[in-house]
């Protein structure tokens, strides 16, 4: 049963209907809280939160989170898409109608705001730096001043370290973080900053450390298409029953145990739909 139904979503729902204006969607543009099936963008090459295995199907904390609330949308699994959405494209895939939503560590900022409509959070981590285990040189973001930073498309996280805090860093382009971890065991960049749920799901098995000095707050919310704002609100509902029920410290856990990072349990404070 979709988590909208019931006298007062009922009512919610008529007021939308009776507002296209409010709603914010163009005429015959659909809400995911009434879609019966739904395409998901994800990530293909981020351990722990989506990757993509040689049969083609995804694993990983966002791509669960992602099924948990399609599910509360009333969209059973079979009915459930995932595609690849690299950081570069996930505005434009929103747009283009690729797809319904994205979990796809996709981090809510002020710019991303003006094109997309955010539901969540559904988590907060924290932006760290990974590099090589030998290094003993980086031991917080000032350290980064006159090292070679990997710059992932679309990201936002090296404009935190160069734009932010002004420090100095070079930047090297990389189409992924993966990418960016190959240049890394390579000896072409000095480090990766970003999201440290991101850095402990690439760290394992590699030769490299986390430096663990946290110093910002990434707020990942679930895209969906400007304007969408019954969606959003339905999504946040989901979100909210995901910490309540339990779901959310299972999903966590079952991703992230051994990573020694401190992962929080408690629902997110939402952004507001808009």
């Amino acid at each position: 049963m979709r988590i909208f139904r019931g006298a007062a979503a009922a009512a919610a729902l008529a007021a939308a209907a009776g507002s296209g204006a409010a709603c914010g969607l163009a005429a015959g543009e659909e809400s995911v809280a009434r879609k019966e099936s739904l395409v998901i963008g994800v990530k293909a090459d981020q351990p722990g939160l989506g990757l993509k295995a040689k049969d083609g199907t995804y694993a990983g904390f966002d791509v669960d989170v992602a099924r948990y609330v399609a599910g509360r949308l009333g969209v059973p699994p079979g009915r459930v898409a995932f595609r690849t959405t690299p950081s570069s494209v996930r505005e434009k895939a929103l747009a283009d109608g690729d797809v319904d939503l994205i979990f796809a560590t996709y981090s809510i900022t002020a710019r991303r705001k003006e094109a997309v409509t955010f539901g969540g959070p559904y988590y907060v981590p924290h932006q760290d730096t990974l590099v090589r285990a030998d290094d003993a040189s980086i031991r917080n973001v000032r350290d980064l001043k006159g090292k070679r930073l990997c710059e992932v498309a679309g990201s936002n996280s090296w404009r935190r370290v160069i734009e932010e805090r002004e420090i100095a860093a070079t930047r090297v382009k990389a189409p992924t973080y993966s990418a960016c971890m190959d240049l890394l065991a390579g000896r072409k960049i000095d480090a990766v900053s970003t999201d440290d749920l991101i850095l402990a799901g690439f760290a394992a098995g590699r030769p490299v450390k986390i430096i663990n000095a946290p110093f910002t707050d990434e707020k990942y919310g679930v895209g969906i298409r400007k304007g969408d704002l019954e969606g959003c609100e339905a999504v946040n509902r989901a979100i909210t029953r995901m910490y309540q029920d339990g779901t959310a410290a299972r999903l966590l856990t079952k991703w992230f145990k051994e990573s020694g990072l401190k992962l929080a349990t408690s629902v997110p404070q939402f952004e507001g739909c808009s």
